[in-house]
C-alpha cells in the first residue's frame, strides 16, 4: 500500500474518533468565552465588605489551647467577631467584646449573611444547611454552609462556622461549570484533568493533525501530477 493512501486511511479512521471529542471541545470552549468571567462569577452581584466598628476593648479569642494559623477582624451583620483560621483546617469564630468562643450561624444570622453578601435585587427563596462532605457540585469546598438561593438563580453559599462569604454561583456559572466539564470529560467532579480518557483522545487529536499536515503537501502534489500535461 502506498504512503499516502495508508496516510489518508489512518487519517480517516482518526478523524471518527476524534470527531465527537473535537465536537465537544469546541462548543464547550466557545460557551465558556463567550461571556465575560467576571459576569459568570457574579461579580456584580457581591455586596461590599462592611465597615468593621469595634467595640471599645477588643479582646484575644479563645482558642482553648487549639493552634491557629490566623485571626483577623471582620465585620458581620450582626456585630464585629474575630474569624479564625486553625492548624487543623477547621475555622471558627469569637466575639471581640469578651474573646468568647461562638458556635455555629444561626438560620437568623445565615440570613443576614447571605443578604448582606448578595448586591442583586432577587428575593431570597430558600435557605438550607449542607453537611462539608454532602457539598453540592457548584460548591465543592469541603466546608459545611448554608446554602441561600434566590429567585434570580444565584445561590449564595456562606460559612456555617465562620459567616463567611464561600461562593456567589449565578445560572450562569452552572452552565460554565458544565462546559468546562465536557471540556475536560469529567463530568462527574469537574476538576480531573490528568484522566486516560483525555489523554488517550488528546493523543488521538494530535495524531490526527499530524496526518493532515502530512497530507496536504501531498494532496497538493498529486493534484499538480494530474494537471500536469
Amino acid at each position: 500500500m502506498r504512503p499516502r493512501r495508508a496516510f489518508y486511511r489512518l487519517h480517516l479512521w482518526t478523524g471518527w474518533l476524534i470527531g465527537i471529542p473535537l465536537l465537544f471541545w469546541t462548543v464547550s470552549g466557545l460557551w465558556m468565552v463567550a461571556r465575560p468571567i467576571e459576569e459568570v462569577r457574579g461579580k456584580h452581584l457581591k455586596a461590599e465588605p462592611a465597615r468593621l466598628v469595634l467595640p471599645a476593648q477588643v479582646i484575644a479569642p479563645q482558642t482553648n489551647g487549639r493552634p491557629i494559623l490566623s485571626a483577623k477582624l471582620e465585620q458581620r451583620p450582626w456585630g464585629p467577631q474575630w474569624s479564625i483560621d486553625y492548624a487543623d483546617g477547621g475555622v471558627g469564630r469569637s466575639d471581640p467584646a469578651t474573646g468568647r468562643y461562638l458556635k455555629r450561624l444561626s438560620l437568623l444570622e445565615a440570613r443576614q449573611a447571605a443578604l448582606a453578601s448578595y448586591a442583586g435585587t432577587a428575593k431570597l427563596e430558600a435557605l438550607r444547611l449542607v453537611a462539608a462532605d454532602k457539598n453540592p457540585l457548584e460548591l465543592r469546598r469541603g466546608r459545611p454552609a448554608w446554602e441561600a438561593d434566590f429567585d434570580d438563580g444565584t445561590h449564595v453559599f456562606i460559612d456555617a462556622d465562620s459567616g463567611a462569604l464561600l461562593a456567589v454561583r449565578t445560572a450562569q456559572w452552572r452552565w460554565f461549570d458544565f462546559m468546562w466539564g465536557l471540556h475536560i470529560m469529567d463530568l462527574q467532579t469537574r476538576e480531573d484533568t490528568h484522566h486516560p480518557i483525555l489523554i488517550v483522545m488528546a493523543a488521538f487529536a494530535g495524531i490526527g493533525t499530524i496526518l493532515g499536515l502530512v497530507l496536504l503537501p501531498m494532496a497538493s502534489r498529486r493534484k499538480r501530477e494530474i494537471k500536469a500535461p
